[in-house]
């Protein structure tokens, strides 16, 4: 989806003009792919807009940047303070927030010692980022995830996504909407930019984050909503082959939310519609995230910005 522009950008604790917002290409980044990132969205509500689960994604920057030993000169307060400032200052709702960290222009080498730190923030409409309404058809990656002793799938760095392209070109090409890795032992991981849930008899399985898996907010929110609601839920170690004996399959990001998947390698999942625990999930995640249920886990970062839309569950 082609980015909208707005008014400003965060840079620095500074907001600045969006068109202002430029490295030099020699920026260590650009050569090494030397960042880490967060993606968040600003949902709307019958009352002004809210910011996901806002202190969760930037302690994983701040945890990320501390993972590639990069000094971030903000507290976990600034970084969310700024992302308020960003959105009323745009008055942009909903939204999608792309907060960066990325080492500048300096040095050049692998080494980045001398490559200054810089921190940016930009917000702006995005809608839905897997098409289709009824499930996605996807398919099981040629691509692996990366083994935990190459790159840590834990941080959120820009270099990790060059996985997610090639797992996310392949699908493409090949006819599907989106991938799903494996990890380097044949285990289910993640897809290009989702983790992946499971559900058979009764019981939400997903992957534990030792088989490459980021720890995802949106992972984390639908187990705890999971467990609420009173369902069964083991993270455990997945075969290939238990995603086409599934009764339901769903992803989960930010950019995703919650996804039903239809098909997988062209094998329909159970009847290839949207199965019951996968709609209880996902209407109880957006009911909360658009307020029209009760913010009981504290969730919700309020933002001084009327919605452009109108709110439904």
């Amino acid at each position: 989806m082609p980015i909208q522009s707005t008014s400003k950008i965060w840079h620095n604790g500074q907001l600045i003009p969006w068109e202002q917002a430029t490295i030099h290409v020699m920026s260590h980044v650009v050569h090494y792919g030397s960042s880490v990132f967060e993606g968040i969205r600003c949902y709307a509500q019958p009352q002004g807009s809210a910011v996901f689960r806002l202190p969760e994604h930037m302690q994983r920057l701040l945890d990320s940047a501390r993972i590639y030993r990069m000094n971030l000169p903000f507290t976990l307060e600034e970084l969310c303070a700024g992302v308020v400032e960003l959105i009323e200052a745009n008055g942009i709702a909903p939204c999608y927030i792309r907060p960066i960290a990325l080492r500048g222009y300096g040095e050049i080498g692998v080494s980045p010692k001398g490559s200054p730190v810089e921190v940016y923030m930009a917000n702006f409409p995005w809608g839905k980022y897997i098409a289709g309404t009824g499930g996605a058809d996807v398919c099981i990656s040629s691509w692996n995830r990366l083994a935990p002793n190459t790159m840590p799938a834990l941080a959120k760095a820009g270099a990790n996504y060059m996985n997610s392209q090639l797992i996310r070109m392949e699908a493409e090409a090949n006819g599907y909407q989106e991938g799903i890795a494996l990890d380097v032992g044949g285990l289910v991981s993640e897809g290009s930019g989702e983790n992946v849930f499971l559900v058979r008899n009764g019981v939400i399985y997903t992957p534990p984050l030792a088989n490459s898996a980021l720890s995802g907010i949106t992972r984390d929110s639908v187990l705890t909503i999971a467990r609420h609601l009173g369902f069964t839920v083991t993270e455990q170690p997945i075969p290939r082959e238990m995603l086409y004996i599934a009764d339901e399959v769903f992803f989960t990001g930010t950019a995703a939310e919650v996804q039903p998947i239809r098909s997988i390698d062209k094998i329909l999942v159970a009847d290839g519609k949207p199965g019951e625990i996968t709609r209880k999930l996902g209407e109880e995640f957006f009911a909360i995230a658009n307020g029209l249920k009760p913010d009981r886990f504290g969730w919700l970062t309020p933002v001084n910005v009327a919605a452009t839309e109108p709110v439904t569950a």
